[in-house]
């Protein structure tokens, strides 16, 4: 049987022929903080549970990214049910080789309980599940992700060669056990965004990101420098939203995994150096109509008597899903800044949105709406620009639809007027309210009764979600930083 070229098409007919060649494959899934955890298999042990799944411990879904169970064992998984199997379902569309692996055969998988039915905390499930609220109304939804991150590079040890098999990124684990944060070098010095001389310096490196990204099949359609030491930004190829969200947690593995042969640690963390910007994962939402493909938050006819002129190209729908996104922000804060330093991002006065604010081409605003006469009719979309580079791709996308919905069920009007140009962030003309400033404050309101999360999501996911949430305050609750033992050792 002929093997389809596009992954879409394939089905376990195809397996036997696609894998001929092979003698293993990789499998994954994504957990709570976007981090793929997986195994390698036999390839006869893989083509007997393609169709049926197979049994994955439940732990993935009871411990923190270093591997603590949680202070407060959560529903999923705990020692009362002995940390018990759930089942990782194959997805077939997923199907890509690892270049950097000798181009071993690699497929995503979603998490699903015992009995069939989808996992509650499972991210792509989460995303699986918004999305067939909007497949139900004949929509569909396409995505675009952009990531910034930091690059570092420890010195090499006097006894290791560049070409030394320890010149990996776990040289900056070991350099870190011995040395102060602020002493790990930067890949590069200084500021110099959008530098076409920059990634000559590091190219085999630069360009092995790009190749591999293509063959891994999360294309990248701008790579270039950002205005940072060591700072590079990519933006992902728009398309399908599920689709995308699997891109963008496979990109980060890919530029993890592709960095390390270069002994180069990327950094996604949302601020990894103090008095620099953060690093953001804007995110770009659009509804689709799915038989004809068009734009449905493009307006066919311009309104000659807006609310307000910004939304004169934006259709009834756009309004309404806007509207969504803007109510239910606040409550969602933990998903689009999951982590202690998130919150150190979203200060003022570093570009980075910190109140629900929106805007035509407002890049400081927490929404920016992309929609004529700048871009096309067919290019309307929504920027969410609250997200760090830190976040779960498929959880921030799933809020986003989950939001924009509500708000088109429940026929939602703007009830904030936007920023225009010139106008601040917490400015005077700024009527949105101020975001959650911390995790501690975000999660308590995600997780209250009655919050737009719980209206969404569901119970299950939101006291899970923000369990994990709780854990991570916990450990920074017990945390004595450098700062603080430098400012008291001596003087209190």
């Amino acid at each position: 049987m002929p093997v389809p070229d596009d992954p879409a098409h394939l089905t376990l007919d195809h397996l036997p022929a696609l894998l001929h060649h092979d003698v293993s494959v990789k499998v994954g899934g994504v957990d709570v903080d976007g981090i793929i955890r997986g195994k390698l298999m036999s390839k006869k042990k893989f083509l007997s549970i393609a169709k049926s799944g197979f049994g994955f411990c439940s732990v993935i879904f009871g411990w923190d990214m270093h591997d603590q169970t949680y202070f407060k064992e959560l529903k999923i998984s705990n020692k009362e049910n002995g940390y018990r199997d759930i089942v990782a379902h194959v997805d077939l569309t997923s199907f890509r080789r690892i270049p950097w692996e000798k181009d071993i055969p690699f497929f995503l998988c979603s998490f699903r309980e015992p009995e069939g039915e989808s996992l509650s905390a499972c991210p792509r499930s989460l995303l699986e599940r918004q999305c067939e609220k909007i497949d139900a109304k004949g929509y569909g939804a396409m995505a675009g992700a952009e990531y910034e991150f930091f690059t570092f590079r420890a010195p090499e040890a006097a006894t290791t060669s560049s070409h030394d098999a320890s010149r990996n990124s776990s040289a900056t684990a070991t350099f870190l056990q011995r040395n102060p944060v602020n002493d790990l070098p930067s890949l590069e010095q200084g500021m110099f965004g959008y530098s076409l001389t920059r990634p000559s310096h590091n190219q085999d490196w630069y360009y092995s990101i790009y190749n591999n990204c293509i063959k891994f099949r999360c294309d990248i359609e701008g790579w270039h420098t950002e205005s940072g030491p060591g700072v590079y930004e990519a933006a992902l190829e728009y398309g399908e939203i599920r689709g995308m969200a699997d891109r963008a947690a496979l990109f980060k593995l890919c530029v993890k995994n592709t960095s390390s042969r270069y002994g180069i640690t990327p950094c996604f963390m949302a601020k990894p150096r103090e008095g620099l910007p953060g690093n953001s994962g804007h995110v770009h939402v659009s509804l689709t109509d799915k038989e004809t493909g068009a734009n449905l938050f493009a307006r066919q006819k311009v309104d000659t008597n807006p609310p307000c002129e910004d939304v004169k190209h934006l259709s009834d729908l756009g309004r309404m899903f806007l509207a969504g996104i803007l109510d239910g922000l606040p409550d969602v804060m933990p998903i689009v800044a999951p982590t202690i330093n998130s919150y150190k991002r979203l200060v003022e006065n570093f570009w980075a949105p910190v109140t629900v604010s929106w805007g035509l081409e407002h890049r400081a605003a927490s929404i920016r709406l992309i929609a004529p006469p700048t871009a096309p009719p067919q290019g309307t979309r929504f920027e969410v620009r609250v997200a760090g580079a830190d976040t779960n791709p498929h959880l921030v996308m799933a809020a986003i639809l989950a939001l924009g919905y509500r708000g088109i069920e429940k026929k939602m009007s703007i009830k904030i007027p936007p920023l225009g140009k010139g106008q601040d962030v917490g400015g005077d003309a700024d009527k949105g309210q101020r975001l959650a400033k911390n995790l501690k404050e975000a999660t308590e309101r995600m997780k209250k009764e009655g919050s737009v999360a719980r209206e969404v999501f569901g119970d299950d996911f939101v006291d899970h979600f923000c369990g994990t949430r709780e854990h991570e305050i916990r450990l920074w609750d017990e945390a004595v930083t450098d700062w603080e033992v430098k400012r008291y050792i001596e003087t209190v």
